[in-house]
C-alpha cells in the first residue's frame, strides 16, 4: 500500500516515446499516400487518356487498385492486384484499358461515354488507410471551322431583325463569341445575342453596322475562329438614285421601241363575184326575141353537124364603190358583148334558152 502524499507517476513521455516509435519504425506506416498529378484530363473522341496517380507505401506487397466512374450511379471500370486485372472487365471497357504498378490507369479508343469523374482506391494488406483520389475526365469532338452564314450579305440601310448564325459541324458543349472589327459584342440594344450566343441579332441597321463579323466557337478540347464575313450596308438615297436611273432608261427604251414600231397593215379584202345562179325565176323578166329568133334555127342543125356558135351573153356587172351616185341611188347595170370566140365542138346540146336571158 503506498503512502499517502507520493507523486503520481508522469505518463505523458510515455505517449510520446510510442508514437515516436510507431513513426519512425518501417513496419508501422498506418495508410497509404496518394498523389495526383492532374485532377482534370481532356481528350478527345477515339484518342487516349492516361489517368497517372502515384502512392507510397513501406509495404513490400501488391496494392489493390480499383478504378469507378461516376455517373447516375458508380460504374466498376477496373480491379486489379498489382497489374494483373481480377475477373472479366466490363464489355463497354474490354480491350480498351491497361493498369500500371503505380495505379495509374490508361483509356484507349475514347467515347464520348468515357467522360465524366473517376475514382480510384489503392489499398495494402499491412496498411490501416487506403489510399484514394478522383480524376475528372472530359471527352469531345475536335470542332470544325465554324463559318458565318446569313440569307443575304447586303442590307439596306434601317433594315430590321439581320441574323447572323455561327455554324459549324463537330464538338458538343460550346460556347460562342462574335467579334465585330476584331472586337467582342456584347447584349446591346441592337446587338442581342441568343441564350447560346450562336446568333446574333442587329434590329434596324445603320451605316455603322457595315464591318467585318466573325465568331468564335470553343468547347473543352478546342477553340476555333471563322473567317472574317463582311456586311455590306446600302444607303437608301443611293438605293433610290439606282432604281430611279434603271427605271428611267426603262422607260426611254419602251418609248424608242413604240416610235420606231410601225404595226402591218391589213388587206383590204375585196368582194368576190358570185357566181351565176343555175335557176332564175323568170316569171317577170321580159324576153329578147332577137336572141331567141337567133338560137332556133342552129337548134334544129345541131345534131347534123358542127356548128360555130357567136353568142352574145348577158353578163350582170359587178358593183364598184364609184357606181353608186352621190345621192344614194342604187348602181345601174349594163349589158356589154363578152369577146367573140371561135370555138370548134362537136355536137352538142345548145344551152338553154334561160342562160342568155336577163332581167333588165
Amino acid at each position: 500500500m503506498k503512502a499517502a502524499g507520493a507523486p503520481k507517476p508522469n505518463i505523458v513521455p510515455h505517449l510520446v516515446w510510442m508514437v515516436s516509435l510507431g513513426l519512425f519504425n518501417p513496419g508501422g506506416v498506418w495508410s497509404v499516400n496518394m498523389t495526383i498529378p492532374s485532377a482534370l484530363i481532356k481528350s478527345t473522341v477515339g484518342s487516349e487518356a492516361l489517368l497517372s496517380v502515384r502512392y507510397v507505401s513501406f509495404s513490400l506487397d501488391l496494392p489493390v487498385i480499383k478504378w469507378t466512374l461516376k455517373k447516375e450511379k458508380s460504374i466498376t471500370v477496373v480491379q486489379s492486384i498489382g497489374t494483373d486485372i481480377i475477373g472479366t472487365p466490363r464489355p463497354e471497357y474490354r480491350d480498351r484499358i491497361l493498369v500500371f504498378e503505380n495505379g495509374t490507369l490508361l483509356l484507349h479508343n475514347l467515347r464520348l461515354s468515357d467522360e465524366g469523374t473517376y475514382d480510384v482506391e489503392i489499398s495494402i494488406t499491412d496498411d490501416t488507410f487506403t489510399g484514394e483520389g478522383s480524376i475528372a475526365l472530359t471527352v469531345d469532338e475536335v470542332i470544325s471551322k465554324p463559318f458565318v452564314y446569313t440569307e443575304s450579305s447586303s442590307v439596306l440601310e434601317l433594315t430590321e431583325n439581320v441574323l447572323l448564325n455561327c455554324s459549324h459541324n463537330n464538338g458538343t458543349k460550346t460556347n460562342y463569341t462574335w467579334l465585330k472589327g476584331g472586337k467582342r459584342l456584347t447584349n446591346e440594344t441592337r446587338f442581342i445575342l441568343s441564350p447560346d450566343q450562336k446568333y446574333l441579332t442587329i434590329k434596324r441597321v445603320l451605316m455603322s453596322d457595315d464591318d467585318l463579323y466573325s465568331c468564335v466557337v470553343e468547347n473543352p478540347v478546342g477553340r476555333e475562329t471563322s473567317l472574317p464575313f463582311r456586311l455590306s450596308v446600302y444607303r437608301r438615297s443611293s438605293l433610290y438614285i439606282i432604281l430611279s436611273t434603271g427605271g428611267l432608261f426603262l422607260l426611254i427604251t419602251l418609248v424608242t421601241v413604240c416610235a420606231c414600231w410601225t404595226p402591218p397593215q391589213k388587206k383590204s379584202k375585196k368582194p368576190s363575184r358570185k357566181p351565176l345562179e343555175k335557176s332564175y325565176d323568170y316569171s317577170d323578166c321580159p324576153i329578147n326575141h332577137t336572141a331567141a329568133s337567133e338560137l332556133s334555127p342552129k337548134r334544129s342543125e345541131a345534131g347534123r353537124k358542127p356548128a360555130v356558135t357567136s353568142l352574145y351573153v348577158l353578163q350582170q356587172k359587178v358593183p364598184s364603190d364609184d357606181s353608186r351616185s352621190e345621192n344614194g341611188d342604187p348602181p345601174h347595170y349594163s349589158p356589154y358583148p363578152l369577146r367573140q370566140t371561135t370555138v370548134h365542138l362537136g355536137p352538142v346540146t345548145p344551152p338553154p334558152l334561160r342562160s342568155i336571158l336577163k332581167c333588165s
